[in-house]
């Protein structure tokens, strides 16, 4: 072991290449002829029990918490629901398939809706037959498609699926795009759906695939029952509860985005000034439409729980009829 210590003193003096580690120690030794040349990894615990390795040994953080940006859903203190949609799937015939699909972050409850095209409307009657039988969670992530979140062109576009949650007081939450992790559980339900319901049968019909993928999601909802049971309290369906598309929407919107290098955002088909100083970081855009601000939140996946407000600016959704 001395050996090993003042060879790699040596070479850290004097090596052209400037490596003194434990494979430019082993060349070292082997080409003066050394009669018992350790092995690399020998060399390397050599080095790592004298505490002569320059490198610090890797830190692995433990993940953040399921849902660490929202500090209610991160706590354990509210549940939030996952809708996605599978797409490019096809039926004998060529005849288009699309699925949507949903999970609880915490509980695991799933449900799918095979059909011919997902809309707006297709999704709305969705989630409403879903939170009937289940309840309410107290948030409701998506995708960026125009389908959850309505039309992109233009500004000020709150769709028929975000209107609709509001009413039903669920705050609706939009990943940031292009982002990875933020749909990891809903990604994993569509991968699992596609394996063990898709794939793995010949499907004649959509009647048949509707009828394979309700067996699997009983299944399904039945082996995770200990782990629905242990979630967050889901609120129960108002039972007088009509849809009103053209009221002004109330409540709070949330997307999460990743600031520009100049510390700004877009979504609603505006760009906000959060923070110069915040530059390519994630932020939580809280839009609360009842009064009229939105308010940004620094997010940092390492300090999960540290979410500082960053800046607040004022917003009015426009007074306009909805049309969708």
């Amino acid at each position: 072991e001395h050996l090993v210590l003042r060879l790699r003193r040596e070479l850290k003096d004097t090596s052209a290449l400037g490596e003194y580690g434990a494979r430019a120690i082993h060349g070292a030794l082997a080409a003066r002829g050394h009669p018992r040349v350790p092995s690399v990894r020998t060399i390397g615990r050599i080095l790592a029990r004298r505490g002569a390795l320059d490198a610090g040994r890797r830190i692995r953080r433990p993940p953040p918490p399921p849902g660490w940006y929202l500090p209610d859903v991160a706590g354990h203190r509210a549940e939030l629901d996952s809708f996605d949609i599978v797409e490019g799937l096809a039926l004998a015939g060529g005849i288009r398939l699309e699925v949507l699909t949903v999970v609880s972050l915490h509980g695991g409850l799933p449900g799918s809706w095979p059909r011919p095209l997902v809309t707006a409307k297709t999704t709305v009657a969705a989630l409403v037959e879903h939170w009937r039988a289940f309840g309410r969670p107290a948030y409701v992530q998506f995708d960026n498609d125009s389908v959850f979140q309505g039309e992109h062109r233009g500004r000020d576009t709150l769709g028929r699926v975000v209107r609709t949650c509001l009413q039903l007081d669920v705050t609706p939450v939009f990943v940031p795009p292009q982002e990875s992790g933020f749909q990891a559980a809903i990604e994993n339900v569509n991968d699992r759906w596609q394996a063990k319901v898709w794939a793995r049968f010949h499907h004649d019909s959509l009647r048949a695939l509707h009828e394979r993928s309700r067996r699997y999601i009983r299944a399904y909802r039945q082996r995770a029952a200990d782990r629905i049971e242990a979630a967050p309290p889901r609120r129960p369906f108002p039972g007088d509860w009509e849809p009103d598309l053209q009221a002004r929407p109330a409540g709070v919107v949330i997307f999460l985005r990743r600031t520009s290098e100049a510390g700004t955002v877009r979504f609603l088909g505006r760009h906000f000034e959060v923070d110069a100083s915040w530059p390519q970081r994630l932020v939580r855009c809280e839009v609360h439409l009842s009064t009229e601000t939105i308010r940004f939140y620094a997010l940092r996946r390492r300090e999960p729980n540290h979410q500082p407000p960053l800046s607040e600016v004022s917003y009015v959704f426009p007074r306009k009829p909805f049309r969708g």
